[in-house]
């Protein structure tokens, strides 16, 4: 009972089931009740039964759980289904690995076979380690550990090799640095700075570098905004006399320094040197419309789709804002048109974006939305767009919601099992996506040899309609001449033992068309018909008896299978009818020469 309490709380809370953090924490809870369910012998999944007792139990104190019902069921009934068959394969698995040790006498279950078992099948360590104690057996955990460090290592040495600048952030040492980083970007773009610290390509602290070095430059003070919170870095340059940094991304790390990742295209520069600090103005103000279109979109999917949205994940950058949230059915075209309708109302109602720094408490009595898990400090900073969305929130952002322009939803998506995606765009976006469709559209119309784009959906269906017609008519005519060729072939006899035998060849003649014509010996009174035919590089055989043979002893599936030892495929039917797709069709020669003898042995 405290398994699935807890679980109903954390999906109330927009929790969703992951490999990581608190979502990780929900999926161990809910598989472990999951198979101890098993274990008493509960066949099926069951969790979900369970969840409106939970919510009846706590309505008075918590009535969301009651509000959200049907999407909590949904998410553990999804989470236990997978789990289900994930336990399936994987405990398979894990009892011939179990039964070999034992075999072997060892009592830990080898460190490979467990990484194994985790990293292909997806079985949990934690229940393979469960399974093993049960059976009175260890796991090499140092094993495990280690392959999944090298798996990491290779991981990490992947996004170096492809030049990702995340791998500063991991083992860097600032020495003596240690005051935060004051960060004037909300209200400027540049300012005068100090540099306080410089770091090579190698991950060493240096003093000075020059023309053509890839550097991070650490300075006092910075307009660059800090990769966080879903929002990218900014990119710009730092410059003096005969200096010039391009500035490709900005990290910050945890102690609140920024780090300005790029490459010295001109001059030399040196720590304790005062410089100019310069962000890209136009990428940061295309960021800032995609980042506050988020926060409106995040307050319409909540209003579209219930109160239990909540954000799952974001990610915003000058091209698109890419938005996650907890959902367990995709959109319907009408929901997207809505939410998508009412992120341009309140941009074309020219709410006023304000922002304030209070507490936590305060902010959240008001109605913000704070990300859950999200560790906020004393101080926290409110953006506020009208009466329609509060949230916490430290990016950067509009001045006013009709800044953005328009917004257009490109794309809507599963990205796990209760998470949904939405990726959007905003102003310029807008504009390019307008002008990548209106030519889209015009070509279209011109190789649909129509002057008018707006009927390219009649004349697409014209068109399509005249295929289906042309197809219709080609296909009957087809049907006609293989059915003239095997017709011929009815006159085609032969005595095999106690039968008359048909046999032959036809091209370009599907499998139904070929019953069809040799539906005209059903009623002879001792006839088998075996026709091959080939359409679209596929080979078939066709074997039909009539009733008068099928009671002489012709058994069609019998001669089927006797003839694709020999071309090889495999196929069956009754005694009356069979078909087989061939492998080798130059061995059907083969087949029919020994044809007569197949059939003299019935």
């Amino acid at each position: 009972t405290d398994h699935i309490r807890s679980t109903c709380f954390l999906v109330c809370d927009g929790v969703v089931p992951s490999n990581e953090g608190r979502g990780y924490v929900l999926r161990r809870l809910l598989r472990r009740a999951a198979r101890y369910g098993k274990l008493l012998g509960i066949k099926g999944t069951f969790l979900s039964d369970i969840v409106p007792v939970v919510a009846h139990e706590n309505l008075t104190a918590y009535p969301e759980l009651t509000e959200k019902l049907e999407y909590i069921k949904k998410i553990v009934s999804i989470e236990e289904e997978k789990f289900s068959k994930t336990i399936d394969g994987g405990t398979e698995i894990l009892n011939s690995i179990i039964e070999k040790t034992i075999a072997s006498g060892a009592d830990t279950l080898p460190g490979e076979d467990v990484f194994r078992l985790n990293d292909t099948f997806g079985f949990p360590l934690d229940l393979t380690r469960e399974i093993a104690e049960e059976k009175g057996l260890k796991i090499d955990e140092e094993g495990f550990v280690a392959l999944m460090n090298e798996q990491k290592q290779r991981a990490r040495k992947a996004r170096a090799d492809k030049g990702d600048f995340g791998w500063a952030t991991e083992t860097l040492d600032l020495g003596d640095v240690t005051a935060k980083t004051e960060f004037v970007g909300y209200t400027e773009n540049k300012c005068e700075a100090t540099v306080l610290a410089l770091i090579d390509a190698d991950v060493n602290e240096v003093t000075g570098t020059k023309n053509g070095g890839k550097v991070i430059v650490v300075l006092d003070k910075t307009p660059f905004y800090g990769e966080g919170g879903g929002q990218v870095g900014d990119t710009g340059c730092i410059c003096a006399d005969g200096l010039k940094i391009e500035i490709k991304d900005t990290k910050k790390t945890n102690d609140g320094i920024y780090l300005h990742v790029g490459e010295v295209i001109e001059g030399s520069v040196s720590v304790g040197d005062t410089v100019v600090a310069e962000i890209d103005a136009e990428r940061r103000a295309s960021i800032r419309r995609n980042h506050s279109a988020a926060h409106l979109l995040q307050a319409a999917l909540r209003q579209v789709l219930g109160t239990h949205v909540e954000q799952a994940g974001s990610y915003v950058d000058e091209h698109r804002v890419r938005f996650d949230f907890s959902h367990y059915t995709a959109m319907s075209k009408e929901e997207i048109a809505k939410v998508e309708q009412i992120v341009n109302e309140q941009i074309l109602s020219a709410l006023p974006v304000n922002t304030v720094e209070t507490d936590i408490e305060t902010a959240k009595k008001s109605g913000a939305m704070a990300l859950f898990g999200e560790k906020y400090g004393a101080v926290v900073r409110m953006v506020k767009m009208g009466d329609f969305s509060t949230e916490l929130c430290g990016g950067t952002h509009l001045k006013n919601t009709a800044e953005a322009g328009l917004f257009k939803i490109i794309s809507e998506s599963s990205v796990a099992s209760g998470v949904r995606r939405i990726e959007g765009t905003t102003g310029k976006g807008v504009l390019e996506l307008i002008a990548e469709q209106t030519e889209l559209i015009e070509n279209t119309a011109k190789e649909l040899k129509t002057q008018n784009p707006h009927d390219i959906d009649k004349r697409a269906a014209q068109l399509s309609a005249e295929l289906k017609a042309e197809k219709a008519e080609r296909e009957k005519l087809n049907d006609k001449l293989a059915a003239a060729a095997v017709g011929s072939l009815l006159d085609n006899r032969q005595r095999a033992g106690r039968f008359t035998l048909i046999s032959g060849q036809t091209n370009g003649m599907t499998v139904n068309a070929v019953r069809g014509v040799l539906d005209k010996i059903k009623s002879e009174p001792d006839t088998i018909a075996v026709i091959s035919t080939c359409a679209d590089g596929r080979y078939n055989l066709i074997v039909t008896a009539s009733d008068g043979a099928v009671k002489l002893g012709a058994n069609s599936g019998a001669i089927i299978k006797a003839l694709c030892e020999i071309t090889g495929g495999g196929g069956g039917g009754r005694p009356d009818s069979a078909t087989a797709g061939i492998k080798d069709g130059g061995k059907l020669p083969l087949a029919f020469e020994k044809l007569p003898e197949i059939i003299g042995t019935i």
